[in-house]
């Protein structure tokens, strides 16, 4: 760092050093570089002159320096400078005069890039630190506000779409082959095609595309027919048990709580539970079958509207009466087919439930031990939390967009509803397996499981399940002496 005063590197200066008791630059006392010009006794009259001509009537250097750092000086800074020369001022002094200097620095930028933006000044004190050259040029920057992270789009064809347009033209043939829309619907269906799809797969709509508008005035003319003839037996002394039930259980589902609350949509499935008990005096109705009803209503209310019901609070009232009355036809005929695969989930003490908990004991046992023997430690037993499972089909575990995707693949799947979805359970409950070996005790176990942390699933949460169930079918399925644990 230079000093101020460029006759101070002579050696006639040299002892001017000493005999002032001025520090010279690595003494360890404070060196002045251009901010901060050193403190001298001013020289007198006769040595100014002397010295200008020495140096050839040059002005002193450092009036050089100030005129070529401007930016850096405020205009009242000399006078200030020449009274500092009188006096010794001790180390406080200087940093207290240093700081007020660059205080002064910075205000006048302010104004300045004030004066020349027409802005108002930005809040905030000054700048604490040295002036650097960021500060210098632009001190009212302020850093922009994060943005979201957009990731790279894939942009290759649209698969939904290119899927959409193969099932409309299977759809379109003469005779619509089950095996082709069975492959197609396994991995997911569009939403514009799934009503229809969901028909043809549970067996309501004939394959022959000329023989399905017949089919469908028949069969809905033919389930107001039955609702004429036998609904108002829900008041005989037979039937007033069911009936009563029914009126429980209905306002009580909670994966559509909001639209359930309409009158006339409860009305709706009183219709379609009651006339499928009394039409299946072995079963009869039991709770659990009112949630296999709704993926069939959701699917074919999107044949009409666009709204998704499952997170808007629609007001379906405003449907016309035959639309309201096609939907529920068609959600009754459905039921029933699935119904029928799995009736022996719903006859007296529920043997097909049974059943299929003990198959999925013994299929955890094979593929995850530790697991396995972690809720047999705490007691906990499969047919406390499973039964549910088989029951409802999982729709009180998952999110209903889920159990859509999900029914995509269990109508392409051969009897889909009762033996894989033996699959998708333990695959179900092993993805869960970390975070039930961390809960000790048989209390914490049944609340994680009573309370999956399933809420945010998608589409590809289902896909990965069902990949893994589908390995499982592949392994065991066709070698049922796997299953049993060999002694």
């Amino acid at each position: 760092m230079s000093v101020a005063g460029g006759s101070h590197k002579d050696s006639s200066k040299a002892g001017f050093w000493k005999k002032s008791g001025a520090s010279v630059p690595g003494s360890g006392k404070p060196v002045y570089g251009a901010q901060h010009p050193p403190i001298q006794k001013p020289l007198s009259v006769a040595g100014v002159k002397k010295d200008e001509k020495a140096r050839g009537l040059r002005t002193d250097s450092f009036q050089d320096f100030q005129k070529q750092t401007q930016d850096a000086w405020d205009s009242g800074d000399d006078d200030l400078m020449i009274d500092m020369a009188n006096i010794r001022l001790s180390m406080k002094d200087i940093q207290q005069t240093a700081r007020q200097v660059l205080d002064n620095h910075s205000q006048q930028t302010r104004n300045s890039n004030m004066k020349f933006q027409g802005s108002a000044p930005v809040s905030g004190g000054p700048h604490k630190a040295g002036p650097g050259v960021g500060v210098r040029l632009n001190n009212t920057w302020q850093p922009p506000k994060p943005s979201a992270i957009r990731y790279i789009q894939d942009t290759a064809v649209d698969k939904e779409a290119t899927k959409l347009e193969k099932i409309r033209a299977l759809l379109a043939g003469p005779n619509t082959s089950m095996v082709e829309l069975q492959k197609l619907s396994w991995s997911g269906l569009p939403k514009s095609a799934r009503p229809t799809c969901w028909k043809i797969l549970s067996g309501y709509l004939p394959c022959n595309v000329e023989r399905r508008a017949g089919m469908l005035q028949r069969k809905r003319q033919e389930y107001f027919s039955l609702i004429e003839q036998y609904y108002e037996s829900r008041h005989e002394e037979q039937h007033q048990d069911t009936f009563r039930q029914i009126l429980k259980d209905v306002p009580r589902m909670t994966s559509l709580a909001h639209l359930f609350q309409e009158q006339r949509i409860q009305e709706i499935f009183e219709r379609i539970l009651y006339m499928w008990a009394i039409r299946h005096p072995a079963s009869g109705y039991v709770q659990g079958i009112n949630d296999l009803v709704t993926p069939f209503f959701v699917v074919f209310l999107s044949e009409y509207i666009e709204n998704d019901v499952e997170v808007e609070n629609i007001n379906l009232t405003e449907l016309p009466e035959e639309t309201l009355n096609i939907i529920e036809a068609d959600t009754f005929w459905c039921t029933s087919k699935l119904l029928d695969g799995i009736q022996d989930n719903y006859t007296f003490a529920q043997p097909g439930i049974q059943l299929k908990v003990l198959a999925l004991k013994e299929l955890v046992e094979r593929i995850d031990i530790p697991l396995h023997r972690h809720l047999e430690e705490q007691c906990v037993e499969y047919l406390q939390f499973a039964f549910r499972w088989m029951n409802n089909l999982l729709m009180r575990e998952i999110p209903l967009r889920c159990s859509i995707r999900l029914w995509d693949t269990f109508l392409s799947e051969p009897n889909g509803f009762a033996d894989f979805h033996l699959y998708v359970c333990a695959a179900f409950l092993t993805r869960f397996s970390k975070d039930l070996l961390r809960e000790k005790d048989f209390q914490g176990i049944l609340m994680f499981i009573q309370n999956l942390p399933t809420h945010h699933w998608q589409d590809p949460d289902i896909g990965e399940l069902l990949a893994e169930a589908f390995k499982l079918k592949f392994l065991f399925a066709d070698a049922p002496n796997h299953l049993p644990k060999k002694s």
